[in-house]
């Protein structure tokens, strides 16, 4: 097993234990690869949710650029919406997993068919 397999084994069961989902392996692991190299970074393959600069990093590098999605007050809740899901006192939110989640949450899917 490959350090991508291991890392997406990690975020397949973060999906499932503290997020309650059950995920699509075929889309995390199309997500998981989008996120290129970061993955592999321990800075960066985190999302600190704490910090506006951040959020915001999501939003217009993942929601508007990669998801294609208009800029409005719905892609800052969205991203809100998926750090609660994920629990705001979870140290690790990897990347990948939020952005999966975000990817379910506007149905978009088809960016990674």
């Amino acid at each position: 097993m490959g350090k991508r397999d291991e890392l997406i084994a990690k975020y397949a069961d973060d999906l499932k234990s503290k997020c309650g989902m059950t995920p699509d392996m075929a889309l995390l692991t199309k997500v998981t690869i989008g996120c290129g190299p970061s993955i592999y970074d321990a800075d960066a393959q985190t999302v600190a949710a704490g910090q506006d600069s951040e959020l915001e990093t999501v939003k217009n590098n993942f929601l508007i650029k990669k998801l294609g999605l208009k800029d409005g007050p719905q892609l800052m809740a969205a991203i809100n919406s998926v750090i609660d899901t994920y629990g705001r006192s979870e140290r690790n939110k990897y990347r990948a997993v939020v952005y999966y989640m975000l990817v379910k949450h506007f149905g978009k899917e088809s960016v990674y068919s």
